[in-house]
């Protein structure tokens, strides 16, 4: 994998438009000036914005290639500590294994326009990894420097509310991943009294948010999201809520994909509402399951126990049935059908969450210390809700005093839910 590497570089260097690019970059690297350093980083952001993005591929085996540690002098201070660890001994090795792309990066983020240019680039990066897995160490140089500069501690917390600019407004209705806002009106429901909006900006990104949450304030926990957006506005509810379900997160910069953002929002949001709503008990989510039908239609008799079969061949032979489910499918489905979907859902959320093909919303909530607390049937039942996950959600319980001992438990391999999930993990014969 590493040959393929260097043949792209190699490649590279005989390009007419890469070979200035990266020319520039070894410049960057090297400078001591620092007003050269700003003119160098709007070089290379300008040369690399320029560049066909068929070239891009070769742009990072580059960066895998020529900006690495040198191998010779990893061993000599490797070596050298071995011998004798001491302190100078210790920043000397430090220094030899650290790669030069990073300070590269560190180099492109001072500029004007820096951050977001680093952020496109990843998002450019991951695109390539799936076809050049060898290029790990690269992500993971841009993964170390992100995760340090959007420490939650640099990050404000703001609400957008229908006073925000229309900018910001256009730019939640685009990044919104999870239900769809169809419009203006749409939107303006979201962020009605009885309902909240609140994003993470960063200073060097401007009016950009990078993840936003809507909460909607009501008595009790939803149980279906239709209700949640499209019922009529309330502007009393907020006053005497005692429950705030967050029912969308939305990442807005998938150049930050594995920088964990999330769970300091919803803390965050969490602990702002209960500043200004003290009358509030309750903080849960109502959650998709995009995993869930793609595990259901991959399961097999092999995959489950002996006691799932029964609940697995009658889902198996619906589907067959009714291939392309509709909203009315499944409202009318009977309780048979209904009590073994959930229950192959509890299953699946209760004993795949730490596997790779596990639900990635699960995993995140579990790992924040939330408590798998109910399965709803029926409760999404849009286009997207039916396919992934056959319309049903799940919420996910915050019990503030409890997130850290449930974020030890599913580092230990364990998903902590409730009574209800409990007894749909006992399948019906």
């Amino acid at each position: 994998m590493l040959e393929q590497l260097r043949r792209l570089t190699r490649r590279a260097q005989g390009d007419g438009a890469l070979a200035p690019l990266l020319r520039s970059c070894h410049h960057l690297v090297s400078e001591n000036g620092q007003a050269n350093v700003y003119a160098l980083a709007l070089d290379v952001m300008e040369r690399y914005r320029q560049l066909p993005a068929q070239r891009r591929e070769a742009f990072f085996a580059a960066l895998a290639t020529e900006f690495s540690p040198e191998p010779e002098r990893v061993l000599r201070t490797a070596t050298r500590y071995a011998e004798s660890p001491t302190a100078e001994r210790l920043a000397d090795l430090t220094s030899a294994v650290e790669p030069p792309r990073q300070e590269l990066l560190r180099r492109v983020n001072r500029a004007p326009g820096g951050t977001a240019m680093l952020l496109a680039m990843r998002n450019d990066l991951l695109g390539l990894r799936k076809s050049h897995p060898e290029l790990a160490a690269v992500d993971a140089d841009f993964l170390h420097l992100l995760t340090s500069w959007f420490n939650p501690g640099f990050l404000r917390l703001e609400r957008v509310d229908w006073q925000s600019s229309a900018a910001l407004l256009e730019k939640i209705i685009k990044h919104e991943a999870v239900h769809e806002i169809s419009g203006w009106n749409d939107l303006r429901r979201r962020l009605q009294p009885d309902r909240r909006c609140y994003a993470f900006f960063h200073p060097q990104l401007g009016d950009e948010p990078l993840i936003f949450v809507e909460v909607a304030l009501v008595n009790d926990m939803a149980d279906a999201v239709a209700p949640l957006i499209e019922s009529e506005p309330d502007a009393a509810a907020a006053s005497n809520a005692r429950t705030a379900v967050f029912y969308s997160i939305s990442n807005c910069q998938p150049g930050l994909r594995g920088v964990s953002l999330g769970n300091f929002l919803i803390k965050k949001v969490a602990d702002q509402l209960k500043t200004e709503l003290p009358q509030l008990k309750t903080f849960c989510t109502l959650s998709p399951i995009p995993g869930f039908a793609r595990w259901l239609a991959q399961a097999t008799d092999d995959d489950l126990k002996s006691e799932w079969k029964g609940a697995l061949r009658r889902v198996a032979a619906w589907r067959q049935q009714c291939s392309n489910p509709q909203a009315d499918d499944l409202q009318g489905a009977n309780k048979a059908l209904r009590e073994d979907l959930q229950s192959l859902c509890a299953r699946f959320l209760v004993q795949e969450s730490h596997d790779k093909l596990g639900d990635p919303v699960a995993r995140f909530h579990l790992d924040n210390g939330a408590r798998l607390e109910r399965i709803n049937f029926a409760a999404d039942l849009s286009r997207k809700g039916i396919k992934q996950s056959l319309g049903l959600m799940v919420n996910y319980l915050y019990d503030i005093g409890s997130v850290e001992a449930r974020h030890q438990h599913f580092v230990d391999n364990k998903v902590s839910h409730s009574m209800a999930v409990k007894r749909l993990l006992k399948p019906r014969s």
